[in-house]
């Protein structure tokens, strides 16, 4: 499978993303830059942390307008792979993928830690290898990260399995402790917590690698159940012509017998 990364003027954890897919799952990766008009050929986008466009207005106010996110939305309404963390996930509310909004910390400051957080769902393609209710411990490093929604919409999230993570001991202020959401076809994620940077031992921790193996697994997946379509209707269509030609057989056979009593 492909990842692609995208890169904003000001994006800043692109390399770490990078890193992570190239390096510790050795899988195949390409920088995109933001004025890219297309994502054929790629299987998951991820949207890295940073500070695009030097968060003038909100964060990711002026990054949503980025003409790469036209293809963005293309690539998620094909039901493909999103995944927006930190300033990504800011960006991707902004545009209007993920439900929400995200604001200054509660404490108005930048908070850089190791946190853990609770797996809420097993049941995306980013958290399928984990355990539902697992405690993980994954690095923040974000000033606005005051996850809010209204309450309407927080109950229908809830309904359908939206929420992702949640932060055991809220650090930001976030509305029910939430980390991390989905839309509700499950294919885009949003999260303020930095996998990327929990998926090495020689970083000390790699609770973070299975989102990314979820995710690897999830397309592989995908992949074998089209490909054994693809191969079930070429059987069929094999089957369909070895029927015809069979039910073809006793006529030539009539007609032969009828020209030998003629």
């Amino acid at each position: 499978m492909k990842f692609g990364v995208i890169v904003f003027p000001g994006s800043n954890c692109d390399i770490d993303c990078f890193h992570a897919v190239k390096d510790a799952l050795g899988h195949e990766v390409e920088y995109i830059w933001h004025d890219t008009e297309e994502l054929d050929g790629f299987d998951c986008i991820i949207l890295p942390g940073g500070f695009s466009y030097g968060d003038y207005l909100r964060c990711g106010a002026v990054a949503r307008f980025a003409r790469i996110m036209d293809a963005v939305r293309t690539h998620a309404a094909a039901g493909k792979l999103v995944i927006g963390i930190c300033n990504g996930f800011q960006i991707l509310t902004e545009a209007g993928l993920l439900p929400g909004a995200l604001v200054r910390n509660k404490n108005l400051k930048f908070i850089c830690d190791t946190v853990p957080l609770r797996v809420e769902t097993t049941d995306t393609p980013f958290t399928s290898l984990y355990k539902k209710g697992e405690i993980i411990n994954i690095p923040i490093a974000h000033g606005e990260g005051n996850y809010l929604v209204d309450e309407d919409t927080l109950k229908k999230m809830k309904e359908n399995g939206q929420i992702v993570f949640t932060y055991v001991d809220n650090p930001n202020g976030s509305m029910e402790n939430i980390a991390g959401v989905c839309n509700e076809q499950k294919n885009v994620l949003g999260m303020m917590p930095h996998p990327e940077r929990a998926c090495e031992e020689i970083l000390g921790n790699t609770d973070g690698l299975r989102l990314f193996e979820s995710i690897i697994a999830a397309v592989e997946s995908e992949s074998v159940i089209s490909a054994q379509a693809v191969k079930n209707r070429h059987t069929g269509t094999r089957r369909k012509s070895a029927m015809e030609t069979s039910r073809s057989k006793p006529i030539a056979f009539t007609q032969k017998e009828e020209l030998l009593h003629d």
